[in-house]
């Protein structure tokens, strides 16, 4: 999108400075659906006979679309899951929470992905994923997939996404269809060291940033997308690629956004006891990128973002926190910020 083309996009009330407006068409996410499962007991690894809980409906995706959906954004899914009930387990959390399902394809063979996780002493977290040999890694341009990505005002991307062939075939195509419309995009690295990197993923993920308006990068994710040291300087050469704003997740530092013109905003944490870390980012994203499409500002949107990410971290599993903004008016009054 050139300057020009923004400005007159602005003039005619369609987006809201970077992202354009929840009217131009909804929020679509594209990637993996999976089921987590989820160790009570803390250590190493899985070598050892342990208790779980779950299933819970997961995958990065999902998590930050279910909760554009909750805090009122128009959303949908394009996805798989196996036709069993870890696949209905997710598509009925979904709907329930106002996504639309028409693009999620139900597998008659493969079942639906999964995840187990199990928590370190630290913090850190092992997973055992199955994705490339799930439903979850088998989806293509169907065409329900085809409908919603034409009529959609906004693309989001997880990086976890671009390892799966089929999941990239689709994101080419959804991509052009968003950005024709007069659509916007947005990234999230979302890097699994579980999660392997190819040529071939690096590529696509330095073709969509280029594409990308927004980028919510976690930590040295920043300087991981940007290709150089130094926050200053990943930041300068992302705005030289394209990106018009970037949010720099912090964890318990709160986040810091970035504009092309100069403006830097920063968000305090909010005070919480972390019950389960997973899925906090995703829920961060997906509530701001749903409040800037719903034409809020950009410290509004922040400060709901990191109330939905921080309420999501005080409840077992990683989607089961995701707030509606009541839900989220009412934790912000009551939440203490972090200084």
């Amino acid at each position: 999108m050139t300057r020009l083309d923004f400005e007159e996009k602005s003039q005619m009330g369609l987006t809201s400075d970077t992202l354009a407006l929840d009217s131009v068409g909804p929020t679509i996410c594209v990637g993996e659906i999976l089921v987590e499962i989820l160790a009570t007991t803390v250590g190493e690894g899985f070598l050892a006979s342990q208790p779980f809980v779950g299933p819970f409906p997961s995958g990065a995706p999902a998590i930050f679309i279910d909760q554009c959906g909750r805090v009122g954004g128009n959303a949908g899914m394009i996805g798989a899951v196996g036709d069993d009930d870890f696949g209905r387990v997710n598509t009925a959390r979904l709907e329930q929470d106002g996504v639309d399902v028409s693009g999620v394809s139900i597998d008659p063979i493969f079942p639906t992905g999964s995840a187990f996780v199990r928590y370190r002493d630290d913090g850190s977290r092992d997973f055992v994923f199955n994705i490339a040999t799930s439903a979850a890694s088998r989806f293509g341009w169907t065409p329900n997939v085809a409908a919603l990505a034409n009529r959609s005002g906004h693309l989001h991307i997880m990086g976890s996404a671009l390892s799966m062939p089929s999941a990239w075939a689709v994101i080419e195509k959804a991509a052009r269809a968003v950005k024709a419309r007069g659509g916007s995009i947005s990234l999230d690295p979302n890097l699994r060291k579980e999660l392997k990197s190819t040529e071939d993923t690096k590529e696509r993920f330095r073709q969509l940033l280029r594409m990308s308006d927004l980028l919510l990068p976690s930590g040295d994710e920043l300087t991981g997308a940007a290709g150089v040291d130094g926050e200053e300087a990943a930041v300068a050469r992302l705005f030289e690629l394209g990106v018009r704003e970037i949010v720099l997740k912090r964890g318990a530092l709160g986040v810091t956004c970035f504009l092309s013109d100069g403006t830097t905003v920063d968000s305090p944490a909010f005070q919480v006891e972390e019950l389960d870390p997973t899925g906090a980012g995703d829920c961060f994203g997906g509530a701001y990128v749903a409040c800037r499409r719903l034409g809020m500002r950009v410290e509004q949107a922040l400060t709901y973002g990191c109330a939905a990410g921080a309420r999501n971290v005080t409840v077992r599993g990683p989607m089961e926190g995701a707030g509606t903004l009541a839900e989220l008016d009412d934790f912000i009054k009551k939440t203490k910020r972090i200084k």
